[in-house]
């Protein structure tokens, strides 16, 4: 038995920004689930920066999507069909089959969605992919201390909001935030409890970091390098650390970007960059989980999100959370 589904396929690699060419929604046919599969139907499906470099065919850490076949991502969804002991029909479950209404898969690379701890939909953001990398790279690469200044570019997406709450949580003395926009900042200041944010859009970085860490900062959690990347390094004290997760600004770029001038200022402060993938940290996930639950609990952790209707304006979504248009996580809702 086939049953029939929705999938965003990549039609063409991309120059620049991804124009509707780039994408194509097709109709096809899925499965039954074989032995030891389940068939999921999706309700909910991560946007996520990092899913712009796989539209290219370029060497990375992971394969680039391949034209004709539907992109890839988190996704939750329920189980409708399934052919596996460890999950029943009725299941939530995590997975990375996204951009598509349907999607069978072996059941192990499934993970269950408990509904009573945070709605299911936090499960591809603060209790996440995001939110875990958030932890990682503040305890893991940036090797968070009592006492240290932190700053924070893209502040107001969901890795983000997510580290500068968490660095608060972890010992942090002040939490800066970079984002663009008079909204955003009032966001990152006022509802997600930072102590200052930069607004990117309102002069130059470096001024309005000098105002807010005159004495220079600790930790960099790097989201959007190009100029961010620069200022941070001329604003490392001594044995600073720059945590790169993402260069969010050069994602669309058709050329190389100038670089930071200022690498021999590491030299002086001892500071060290060091980038790093979530995918090396999953180790950490069950005490990321625990801590993280509880905060939520809490009222320490607050999350935001941005929520695009419909499999088929999932292409709109990448386009506007490339653009920097969303607050919190950009996810798409699939099905209710």
């Amino acid at each position: 038995m086939t049953h029939q589904s929705r999938e965003i396929h990549l039609a063409q690699r991309p120059v620049g920004v991804p124009g509707p060419e780039v994408f194509s929604l097709v109709e096809t046919e899925v499965p039954d689930p074989g032995d030891g599969e389940v068939l999921v139907r999706n309700r909910w499906m991560s946007v996520d920066p990092a899913m712009r470099g796989r539209m290219d065919d370029r060497p990375s850490y992971a394969p680039p999507f391949r034209i004709g076949h539907p992109m890839e991502g988190g996704a939750v969804g329920e189980v409708v069909a399934s052919n596996a002991p460890d999950r029943a029909v009725g299941d939530l479950v995590l997975h990375g089959l996204g951009w598509r209404e349907l999607a069978v898969l072996p059941a192990r690379r499934t993970a269950p969605v408990d509904a009573s701890v945070a709605p299911e939909q936090a499960y591809l953001g603060i209790l996440g992919m995001p939110g875990l990398t958030a932890y990682a790279g503040l305890t893991a690469v940036a090797r968070i201390r009592e006492g240290d200044v932190v700053l924070v570019s893209a502040a107001a997406g969901a890795v983000g909001s997510a580290v500068g709450q968490m660095a608060r949580q972890l010992g942090a003395s002040k939490v800066i935030g970079s984002a663009g926009g008079p909204e955003k900042v009032r966001h990152v200041v006022e509802d997600l409890g930072f102590d200052a944010c930069i607004d990117h859009k309102a002069g130059r970085i470096r001024k309005q970091l000098k105002e807010h860490a005159p004495d220079g900062i600790d930790i960099d959690f790097e989201n959007v390098g190009g100029e961010h990347l620069e200022v941070a390094i001329g604003a490392l004290r001594m044995n600073g650390r720059i945590a790169v997760c993402g260069m969010i600004s050069q994602y669309n770029a058709t050329e190389p970007p100038a670089g930071p001038r200022n690498l021999a200022r590491l030299i002086q402060t001892r500071g060290t960059i060091q980038g790093f993938l979530v995918l090396d940290h999953y180790d950490l996930r069950d005490e990321f989980v625990q801590r993280a639950a509880g905060w939520i609990r809490d009222g320490h952790l607050r999350y935001e999100e941005t929520v695009v209707e419909g499999l088929e304006h999932a292409p709109d979504a990448m386009r506007d959370l490339l653009a920097g248009k969303n607050t919190g996580k950009m996810l798409v809702r699939i099905a209710g």
